[in-house]
Formats: C-alpha cells, sequence, structure tokens
C-alpha cells in the first residue's frame, strides 16, 4: 500500500484522537457514514473539495492526510522487520500499521535503534578487550607485578629465622612492585576511560596508517599534481608517530603516485561521473588493471550526488592490510573478518573478478554491491610462486533498485556475527544468548 492510499488511515486515527463519531464527521463534511467508512478503511480514495472539507473539520493541513509524516518510521519499521525475519511479520500491514497507530510504530522503531546501539556497542567493547594490543600489555604487566608481590610475600610469611637484611630488601620489593601496580591500575583505568592522548591508543604500526589515511579521507591533493612528494607528507603527518608507521604510510604513497599517473585526476573524475563507480569499465578505460581501478576508486574526492565508496584489502594470509570503511558496512577493528566476503573467496579463484551483492546480518538490512579480485602483488617470475592480495571495493545499492537475486548474507567478524547456522564460524558468538 502507497503512502498516499494511507489517507483514509490517518483521517480514522485523527478523527479518534479528537474523540468524533463517524457520523458527525461524515454529516460535518456532507457524505454519508457508510462511505466515509470506506474512506477510513482505505477503500475509496478521495481528492479535491472532499480532502480539503476533511482536513478542515479535523483542523489539519491537506498534506498530512494525503502525505502523512511515516516515510522514515516506516523505512525503520522495514529495518526492524529484515533484522528478525523469524518473527514472520507481515509486510503488508506495515504501512497501514504506522497511519492507524502511529504512537505504537514510533516506540517500535525507537527499540530497534536502541537494540542497534546497543548491539554496536557490544561490538566495539569486545573487540576492543578482545584484541587491543596496548589493553593486553597492561594487563600482562598488572599480572606480572601481582605475581611477584604474592611470591615476595609468600618468601616473607614462610621464611623462618629470615636476616633482617634480606626482610629488608624483600620490603623494599613489596613496596617498589606496589607502587608499580597502582601507576599500571591508574593508566588502564584512564586510557579505559579515553583520558590519554589519541597516540596511545595507536597500538600497531597498522593503526597508525589507518588513523592516518582517515585524516586525510584517503585523498592526497598534493600527489595528484607534480612537485608533491610521499616523503614529505610523511614528514607532515603528526599521526604517524613510529618507524614502522611512516614506513607503511610511505609504501602507500608511492603506490598512490603511480596510480594517480596512470589514472590522473581529473580524468578519473569526468570518467566517474560518465561510467559511474564500476571498476572494470573504468579499467578498460585506463588500460589498467582492476585492483588499480578499484584502488583509484577509493582515493578520488567524494563529489555532491555520487555514492560513497569503502574499500578493504588483504594478503595471502587473510589480513586486513587496507581498510576504507562505508557507511553502514562495519569493519572489524581487529582480528579476522567474516570468511563469507567476497574478499577471500577471490583468494580461491585468483585472477577471476567475483561481483556480489551481500547484506551484513544484524545491521538492519543494509543491502552493498561488491567487486572483489585476487591478483599477484610481486612480479609473476618461474623462478618464485606469486603471492597474492585480494581487494573488494564496496558500492551501497540504493532501497528503490530492485534485485534479482537475494543478497548473499555476510557477518563481521564471529565473535559478534549473529548467525548461527554458518559454516565458516570460528567460534561462538556473543550475540547468539538473546543479547
Amino acid at each position: 500500500m502507497s503512502q498516499r492510499q494511507l489517507t483514509g488511515s490517518r483521517i480514522r486515527e485523527r478523527r479518534i484522537m479528537q474523540g468524533l463519531r463517524q457520523a458527525d464527521l461524515a454529516r460535518t463534511v456532507g457524505i454519508s457514514a457508510s462511505y466515509l467508512n470506506l474512506i477510513e478503511h482505505n477503500r475509496r480514495r478521495i481528492g479535491g473539495k472532499l480532502l480539503l472539507a476533511l482536513a478542515s473539520a479535523l483542523g489539519v493541513e491537506p498534506s498530512s492526510l494525503t502525505e502523512g509524516a511515516e516515510a522514515a518510521l516506516i523505512a525503520t519499521l522495514r529495518e526492524a522487520r529484515a533484522a528478525d525475519p523469524g518473527a514472520a511479520a507481515e509486510p503488508d500491514a506495515l504501512e497501514d500499521f504506522a497511519g492507524r497507530f502511529p504512537g505504537w510504530a514510533v516506540l517500535l522503531a525507537r527499540r530497534h535503534q536502541r537494540v542497534l546501539e546497543l548491539e554496536r556497542t557490544v561490538e566495539t567493547l569486545t573487540d576492543r578487550l578482545t584484541h587491543d594490543p596496548h589493553l593486553a600489555a597492561s594487563m600482562h604487566e598488572m599480572l606480572s607485578t601481582v605475581t611477584a608481590i604474592r611470591s615476595t610475600a609468600g618468601i616473607l610469611a614462610e621464611t623462618a629465622g629470615l636476616e633482617p637484611e634480606w626482610r629488608d630488601r624483600f620490603h623494599r620489593n613489596i613496596n617498589e612492585d606496589a607502587q608499580r601496580l597502582a601507576q599500571s591500575s591508574q593508566a588502564l583505568v584512564a586510557y579505559l576511560d579515553g583520558e590519554v592522548e589519541a597516540e596511545t591508543k595507536l597500538g600497531s604500526p597498522q593503526e597508525e596508517l589507518e588513523a592516518f589515511l582517515v585524516e586525510a579521507e584517503h585523498h592526497f591533493a598534493e600527489l595528484e599534481k607534480p612537485g608533491g612528494t610521499p616523503e614529505a607528507v610523511v614528514q607532515a603527518a603528526e599521526v604517524l608517530q613510529s618507524a614502522a608507521g611512516r614506513s607503511l604510510a610511505r609504501a602507500y604513497l608511492e603506490r598512490y603516485v603511480e596510480d594517480a599517473r596512470k589514472m590522473p585526476l581529473e580524468q578519473a573524475l569526468k570518467a566517474r561521473a560518465e561510467l559511474g563507480p564500476d571498476p572494470s569499465a573504468l579499467a578498460l578505460r585506463f588500460g589498467v588493471s582492476l585492483p588499480l581501478a578499484m584502488r583509484r576508486l577509493a582515493e578520488l574526492p567524494a563529489r555532491d550526488g555520487e555514492a560513497p565508496v569503502g574499500m578493504v584489502s588483504c594478503d595471502a594470509s587473510g589480513t586486513l592490510v587496507l581498510r576504507k570503511a562505508l557507511p553502514g558496512f562495519a569493519l572489524p577493528r581487529f582480528g579476522a573478518a567474516c570468511p563469507l566476503w567476497p574478499l577471500f573467496q577471490a583468494l580461491s579463484r585468483p585472477m577471476v573478478p567475483i561481483r556480489q551483492v551481500v547484506q551484513q546480518a544484524g545491521r538492519g538490512g543494509g543491502v552493498f554491491r561488491t567487486y572483489a579480485i585476487a591478483q599477484p602483488a610481486t612480479e609473476v617470475s618461474f623462478e618464485e610462486e606469486p603471492l597474492f592480495e585480494a581487494h573488494m571495493l564496496i558500492l551501497p545499492v540504493e532501497t528503490q533498485v530492485r534485485l534479482q537475486d537475494r543478497p548473499k548474507e555476510v557477518g563481521v567478524s564471529c565473535r559478534i556475527c549473529p548467525r548461527e547456522a554458518c559454516a565458516g564460524r570460528r567460534e561462538p558468538s556473543i550475540l547468539t544468548d538473546g543479547f
């Protein structure tokens, strides 16, 4: 049922809210009660003078009866239904429900949004507690210090006739270890509360590189024209704190310069506007490889009216080495990603392009079109087997686009994936117990 066909439901809802009887409203606008009953049950379409008369009698604008304010609400309810298909909610009754019972519809939509917020919080905390290198190092230091204190205290308690010189030494050791434990505890609490500076949170060179790219929005205007050098960009980046982080950024920017040389900015922007974000068409237009065209799409600056682009790359071990997030498509901060991603399927089918429409489980029904391919990361020769790396471009699918096939359902990572029956599961999910 379309939004305009809900006019009758809105008339009925507003009449009831104002305490008017059907017969009284019908008499006011000059029609029979039976005809108004057909209108309120969406069995007769109305417009013109009758619509104006009903709006005037109810004291509302005519547009509020014909258009309503339920568009965003209905979209959220659709997401809630897609997130829990086992509930078997009737899709045909959704818009009628929102029109007749807007209060209940708003309540359900808010509960659904709250569930999504809580799921995201759990995902973030679980990733952080399980894989955060800074947190792991802090816990290891605290446990080591506690063990040292316990060992020293045990010697003092169990050794009779200990010489005063040794007893003083053990007391001093306990005091020093206790001070170190207190400092470690305070530092850990400050870290969990987010009171430490940003560089403390960057626990690995890969995180430094990601923060560097996010800060630049994956586009470096100074490298799109002659004269700009990767070294100058690296030296000016405060977020790159370690030598390893700067080395990764330098390698990334050197490839960026090579990509920009083969697909110049203005020509690439013009081609994207003409051909759309199609890596195959762009690769043919410029005579470059598919991975280069995919990277270039992720590097181009966003323009009004154009869909955002996400991208991930992994090495031969499946470890994510490049991440450009796309709103709605969740990426794991740490650890392994979902093995069902086309990115990893490409590793098992080298040189074969894979185009797949996917939908992430538990994310409110977001649908994405992905392009993936695995190609050698090194020069191919008879002397050495090639090492492959895989790339996956991620594009949002507009809701009005009709899909011929049902999207393939994938997760984020096993630990936070609600899909219980999955052949690729490595570990139980914390969400399967009904959080």
